[in-house]
């Protein structure tokens, strides 16, 4: 295999990135990097679909379970994590495999973040104190007072984004937007990096998202979910709004049935797959797209390209 710095495997969710990631590891004397915004809260091994322990079994697993549900791990803090990891692995002689369905990951890895202002822990803690609550549409609305800019690009619902544009003009007195234009070196160079994006047909990943959505439940999934509900924490956290969560918890305060609920998970989730194609598509330029049954060829080769 011609040498790489790192390969990146991107791709819908419920399509084999995990067992891909563990079988290259092991093969190539390397070791599996989360990217996948979900994975990394502890709370949620079994809904997030974390590695299996015959997958954890074959290669180091890093950047796993290593953030606690009540924490809103933003993509700032991922690269942060990264670059450790990456000058560990390095230290180690370990080829970095980085594995998940988080687009955003992958680009701030190989085309840099933006390069905005840190915010102070006391401004942020104002804020989503100030936040607690309160819809998405109204933040929406003073973020629109303050900051039109920003509140042009985001959508009234997304309270994320939202919030985290309140918190930087609160912090700078200046939009997200000017900063955004700013960009970071980037931890990864793409050229080094062989990188792919498995694209499984739409029959095959619905099947599969079904079936692995049954599946978690049979596993534990909902006991996941209620000591999650024990804990009482902000619904506008990452956690809390994890693929079949916010479903499974109207079934655990009696407001719907299982089947509606793993059905309103299963939906939630092939949506979401539906939106990982587009940002690879329009935001992940360098990614080969190749069918699952290739992926290993295509990231050992290079090859086995798809349309």
């Amino acid at each position: 295999m011609t040498q790489v710095s790192a390969i990146l495997i991107a791709g819908p969710t419920a399509s084999g990135k995990s067992a891909l990631a563990a079988r290259l590891a092991a093969r190539l004397g390397g070791a599996v990097v989360n990217a996948d915004s979900m994975q990394v809260y502890r709370d949620l091994a079994i809904l997030t679909a974390r590695p299996k322990a015959e997958e954890l079994a074959l290669a180091p697993h890093l950047l796993f379970g290593h953030i606690d549900g009540a924490v809103n791990y933003s993509v700032g803090r991922y690269l942060e994590d990264a670059e450790a990891t990456l000058a560990d692995l390095r230290a180690r002689n370990l080829l970095p495999i980085f594995v998940g369905g988080t687009g955003l990951y992958f680009k701030a890895l190989t085309q840099g973040l933006s390069d905005i202002p840190k915010v102070p822990e006391a401004v942020r803690a104002e804020v989503r104190a100030r936040a607690a609550g309160r819809t998405a549409a109204a933040l929406h609305a003073e973020l629109a007072e303050s900051d039109p800019a920003m509140a042009a690009r985001l959508r009234p619902s997304d309270s994320q984004r939202i919030i985290r544009a309140l918190e930087v003009f609160a912090a700078t007195g200046q939009s997200l937007a000017t900063f955004q234009g700013l960009k970071q070196r980037p931890l990864l160079d793409p050229i080094l990096c062989r990188a792919i994006f498995l694209a499984p047909t739409r029959a095959d990943l619905r099947s599969g998202i079904d079936a692995r959505f049954e599946s978690m439940l049979a596993e534990g999934a909902l006991a996941e979910v209620e000591n999650l509900r024990r804990r009482q924490l902000d619904p506008a956290l990452p956690v809390m709004r994890a693929h079949g969560v916010p479903h499974l918890l109207r079934y655990l305060a009696g407001e719907c049935d299982l089947a509606e609920a793993a059905q309103l998970g299963k939906s939630d989730t092939r949506r979401y797959a539906k939106r990982q194609f587009i940002f690879a598509r329009h935001q992940l330029p360098t990614f080969q797209w190749v069918e699952p049954a290739l992926a290993e060829a295509a990231a050992l080769t290079g090859n086995q390209k798809v349309s």
